[in-house]
């Protein structure tokens, strides 16, 4: 090749140096003291505890997390991916009213674990980012396919869409955070009771149309507003 063409060519992109173990240590100090700290507190969770229950300074934090949203997708990206699993299980049952009520205890009971997983669910907390939009975008199109199949089978209300389980979860979120630590387990109870006013045969007239799409987003975000919880980046 001429030299003039060779000195044209892109050079090829250089790999990431592995961490030194004192760093990847410190990594996975800080990961495991974020998941529990989100865990107890949510999204908007203290970064220099956080910090401090990793044993390290809140510098060391940001050099491996420059921003919350970092830390946020490197603990969540798989929980919104297990949530998506419960999804399409859900959507390939034979028994369609089964498969919703599958799917809806399945996303409670990761939600009832973790608050920070309830605030992804609930409300609207961190800037979009690629990683969350298409998680949450297989989410919600396996929740469309799970309640058409419901429809079509008869066992799901008819005038029941996507936009009423944003009701179910923001109940979920209140009653988790209001009985955690005293009856962990009573949101099962209630989600129980919830899926019953699902049911087809439970249906009477309702007398508001639902919310649309827009409005349900509206609502996330005011209410991670209200709760005084829009985190940093």
């Amino acid at each position: 090749m001429p030299e003039s063409q060779a000195s044209h060519q892109p050079l090829p992109p250089t790999p990431p140096r592995p961490l030194r173990r004192d760093a990847r240590r410190n990594r996975e100090a800080l990961l495991e003291a974020a998941r529990a700290h989100f865990a107890e507190h949510g999204l908007d969770a203290s970064l220099e505890q956080i910090a401090k229950r990793a044993g390290v300074a809140i510098g060391t934090l940001y050099r491996h997390f420059p921003t919350r949203l970092d830390l946020i997708q490197a603990l969540f990206t798989g929980k919104l991916q297990a949530v998506a699993e419960a999804a399409e299980q859900a959507a390939a049952m034979d028994d369609a009213w089964e498969g919703f009520a599958h799917f809806m205890e399945m996303m409670c009971a990761l939600q009832a674990e973790d608050r920070g997983l309830n605030d992804l669910a609930s409300v609207r907390l961190i800037p979009a980012s690629p990683e969350f939009d298409e998680a949450n975008a297989r989410i919600h199109d396996l929740g469309i396919v799970i309640i058409r199949r419901a429809h079509e089978q008869g066992s799901l209300r008819p005038d029941v869409t996507p936009e009423d389980l944003a009701l179910l979860v923001w109940s979920h979120n209140r009653i988790t955070h209001a009985t955690s630590g005293i009856a962990p387990n009573a949101w099962r109870r209630y989600l129980h009771l919830m899926l019953d006013a699902f049911r087809a045969e439970r249906a009477h007239p309702l007398p508001e149309p639902p919310m649309s799409p827009q409005q349900v987003y509206e609502a996330m975000v005011r209410l991670g507003g209200a709760a005084g919880c829009t985190p940093p980046p």
